[in-house]
């Protein structure tokens, strides 16, 4: 089973998962202010957005669906169908009319983005050679960058205020008729992000549904008496008492630095708009350059290296980044423009290097292939579950107590993470996942 070749195109087309659900996160984000406008939505209903979408509850549902049946009838499936539920969430929201309509499409398009995630991060570390494990995990966190950069700088450019803003609204008229409000015509350049998105879903439909099955969940099929039950697999995950401490940790550090994360992904444009007193233009570009920075980082300080070096340390420098920026954007302040700019550098660095990447990694390596995907599953579903609980606190946080204390949480939030992350590094750099798997858990 490790005499794995090629799999990089494999890596590539299951990668696209991650363009994906990042960048319908921040497609949804970029345009939360433009939605606001043109429905009437109260801080409270983006709360319940956020709450539901592929950033929180949403995600956190597909997760532990996705996470079972991927185990229980292999990872393939998830990819012959998982992307056509995505499209029908993306064109809700596309065509979307009122607040329902809107809600329905970021259930479906988050219950989508679940499923496929932990089959991605399984399928990649199931299907790579030994010392590209964490190169092509990597890769799958440089598509997870790719996609919000792209998504917010079309957002920039398609703004009523951005380069192409005439444009789009000379196209918005010709659809809803020159009596449109301007919030209609306004919104109109988010629903055209959302349709790229749709015809990024449709081009990796067709890739994954040509994979071949992983060889692990084959050979962990044939390996077992009968096929688990989905109850049973999930009765085994919390017996052991390995699997105990493995879920502890990552999802430990994974829901601190997600409830940050979280609020980034769908928040940032809004609060730098509310708070930072940015343009809506300017709200997105500023993001669009992290995630140039974010997409840089991860290949050539991530992905690169980290198959070579301490994992342990890398941990601690990459997340060390991340608690520096938030201290800088709270203490010097958000109305401080070249805070701005310092906390949009330092906050790329960090998201190239820190929890995401190598939560994704040890993720994937840390559980037996029989049921891999279920953990993962497991875990997602509480991190996303958690978030969408955070999301409702943080807006009332944040509309009652302002950015500055909601900014020292998120510091607390990160110190935690970069401590117990840092201290409880699993040393699995360079084993196969069978050597990985018998250190911990003898032979199964």
């Amino acid at each position: 089973m490790e005499h794995k070749k090629g799999s990089l195109k494999s890596t590539i087309a299951v990668s696209l998962t991650n363009y994906l659900d990042a960048g319908s996160i921040v497609a949804g984000a970029s345009g939360l202010t433009l939605w606001q406008n043109y429905l009437g939505l109260t801080e409270g209903n983006l709360g319940l957005l956020n709450a539901i979408s592929a950033n929180c509850f949403g995600a956190a549902l597909g997760a532990i669906i996705g996470g079972f049946l991927a185990d229980r009838f292999g990872r393939k499936t998830i990819y012959t169908y998982n992307m056509l539920v995505y499209m029908t969430g993306v064109a809700i929201i596309m065509l979307s009319l009122n607040f329902p309509m809107l809600l329905l499409g970021f259930l479906i398009t988050g219950i989508s983005v679940g499923a496929g995630v932990p089959a991605s991060w399984t399928y990649i570390s199931e299907s790579s050679e030994v010392g590209n494990r964490g190169r092509n995990i990597g890769i799958s966190q440089f598509a997870w960058g790719v996609g919000p950069a792209i998504i917010l700088f079309l957002g920039m450019l398609l703004a009523p205020d951005g380069l192409l803003g005439d444009e789009v609204r000379k196209l918005a008229i010709l659809v809803h008729g020159a009596g449109a409000s301007d919030a209609v015509l306004a919104v109109f350049g988010n629903r055209l992000i959302f349709a790229t998105l749709f015809i990024v879903a449709f081009i990796a439909w067709t890739l994954q549904r040509k994979l071949n099955e992983s060889e692990d969940w084959k050979e962990a099929k044939k390996a077992a008496v009968k096929q688990p039950s989905v109850f049973s697999s999930f009765g085994s995950l919390f017996t052991n008492a390995v699997n105990v401490r493995t879920i502890l940790y990552l999802a430990g550090i994974y829901i601190t630095w997600n409830f940050v994360a979280g609020v980034m992904g769908m928040f940032q444009p809004h609060i730098f708009e509310t708070a930072g007193g940015l343009s809506n233009s300017m709200s997105n570009m500023l993001p669009a350059i992290q995630w140039l920075i974010i997409v840089f980082v991860t290949y050539f300080g991530f992905a690169l290296v980290v198959d070579k070096v301490n994992q342990r340390i890398l941990y601690f420098i990459g997340t060390a980044i991340g608690v520096a920026a938030w201290v800088i954007l709270v203490f010097v302040g958000i109305d401080n423009l070249s805070a701005l700019w310092t906390f949009t550098v330092l906050w790329g660095i960090h998201a190239g290097l820190g929890v995401q990447a190598f939560y994704a990694l040890w993720a994937s390596e840390l559980f037996p292939a029989r049921y891999r995907a279920a953990a993962q599953g497991i875990m997602f579903f509480i991190v996303r579950g958690g978030a969408a609980i955070w999301s409702f606190a943080f807006t009332g946080i944040y509309g009652s107590k302002g950015f500055e204390f909601s900014g020292y949480i998120m510091i607390g939030l990160l110190v935690f993470a970069l401590v117990v992350g840092t201290v409880w590094a699993p040393k699995t750099r360079g084993k196969t996942l069978k050597q990985i798997e018998e250190e911990r858990y003898g032979k199964l």
